[in-house]
């Protein structure tokens, strides 16, 4: 029995444990207490690995950050950004149509303020941006971290060769570690969900339903919607047939395998059979693999708001811009993250004063989801960096 779980996908994991977390709680609902400490371990584990995963990541990522020569590879960039800018406001907007609640343990002090006038959402901001390096990880002041990541990163751009490749060999330690929490991800949610169950029954169900809802949602509305606008701006010509054979012969791929990475050589051959230059899909797609994450910028953006819903914390337009912005920024740094965007959500709960501690549990929630909502993210993210690629090229060959 052991060897055949241990055969199996973490995916699959996922679901034996969710479908065992809401056996338990139904059929033995007074044993559930004793499971609580497995999702608390799973959560504390996850709060400890975050704050440097979140600074040594995106410092490695802008160190070794390379734009190529190619002309075209800017306004493939510019593309990059807006889409996923505009895939940020989707989700806001989505996300206040359709507002989601969700089942949180909160600690007996959270120390929950509602953020006060642009002002002083402004001024919060600037003093978590300075804040010391060591005190900002240690205290998982995920702007700061942010910050620091950020400046060290572009410090570090024009350092040697030796540097860049110590900073990456960090990096992916760091991602080792990662993957190796993730793996006892399903005992964490079984734990979870068993607690969850008994507490809440299966109205936790409808909330879960509710926030996929949202999510895979506005993720179809970003592929069927967003880009095409885009791209049709881009190409001045109708961009529907370009966008359907991207999503059916990179966005299934990516749906299965769940990996933008994995993804590459799918979209580098399909941008070939689009007669697009290689020398712009060689930069722009492993690029668009690394920064491009529309998808990540839906989850990170709804399931923070899940949570500022859920602790009835109310947000002002300009708060709701400063977000997007936030959830562009993280998801840029997204790629190479274990659980993909999810263990970037407290960098934009810290905008609302949540703590690490109900950051966590968001996260938690969202790899509960990510059964779906992370085959439908990288669908979204790997379908759209040969759209964007390709419909640059397709402009310039119009001109020229």
């Amino acid at each position: 029995m052991f060897n055949v779980l241990s055969r199996l996908s973490l995916v699959s994991k996922i679901i034996i444990a969710i479908f065992l977390g809401i056996g338990v709680a139904l059929l033995f609902p007074n044993f559930t207490p004793y499971l609580s400490l497995l999702g608390e371990l799973f959560i504390k584990a996850l709060k400890s690995v975050a704050p440097i995963l979140v600074f040594v990541l995106v410092l490695s990522s802008i160190a070794n950050f390379q734009i190529g020569q190619s002309s075209n590879i800017r306004p493939v960039l510019v593309l990059y950004v807006v889409g996923m800018l505009l895939a940020a406001f989707s989700a806001v907007t989505a996300s206040i149509m359709f507002p989601s609640q969700l089942f949180l343990h909160m600690p007996a002090e959270t120390g929950l303020q509602a953020p006060g006038s642009l002002a002083e959402i402004l001024k919060n901001l600037l003093l978590s941006f300075i804040a010391n390096p060591v005190q900002a990880i240690g205290e998982a002041n995920f702007i700061g971290i942010l910050a620091w990541a950020i400046g060290l990163g572009l410090a570090l751009r024009h350092s040697s060769d030796t540097t860049k490749q110590v900073l990456t060999d960090v990096a992916n330690a760091v991602n080792k570690i990662i993957h190796t929490v993730i793996a006892f991800a399903p005992i964490g949610i079984f734990g979870l969900v068993a607690v969850t169950f008994a507490d809440a029954g299966l109205a936790t169900l409808k909330s879960y339903a509710q926030l996929l809802f949202v999510l895979i949602g506005t993720m179809a509305f970003v592929a069927l919607v967003i880009n095409p606008i885009l791209v049709a701006i881009t190409m001045k010509a109708n961009p529907y047939p370009l966008v359907f054979t991207c999503l059916k012969e990179s966005g299934i791929t990516a749906f299965f395998t769940r990996s933008s990475a994995a993804n590459i050589p799918v979209n580098l051959d399909l941008a070939q059979r689009l007669g697009v230059n290689e020398a712009t899909a060689s930069v722009s797609i492993p690029l668009g693999a690394t920064i491009n994450m529309a998808g990540a910028a839906v989850t990170i953006t709804v399931l923070t708001l899940a949570a500022v819903h859920t602790l009835d914390i109310p947000v002002d337009l300009s708060t709701m811009i400063i977000l997007s912005v936030v959830a562009t920024v993280s998801a840029c740094g997204a790629s190479g993250v274990a659980g993909g965007s999810l263990l970037l959500i407290p960098v934009a709960c810290s905008l609302f004063g949540i703590s690490s501690e109900i950051s966590m549990q968001i996260v938690a929630i969202g790899m509960i989801i990510s059964v779906l909502q992370d085959s439908t993210e990288t669908a979204l993210n790997s379908s759209t960096d040969v759209l964007f690629t390709a419909a640059v090229d397709f402009r310039d060959r119009s001109n020229s």
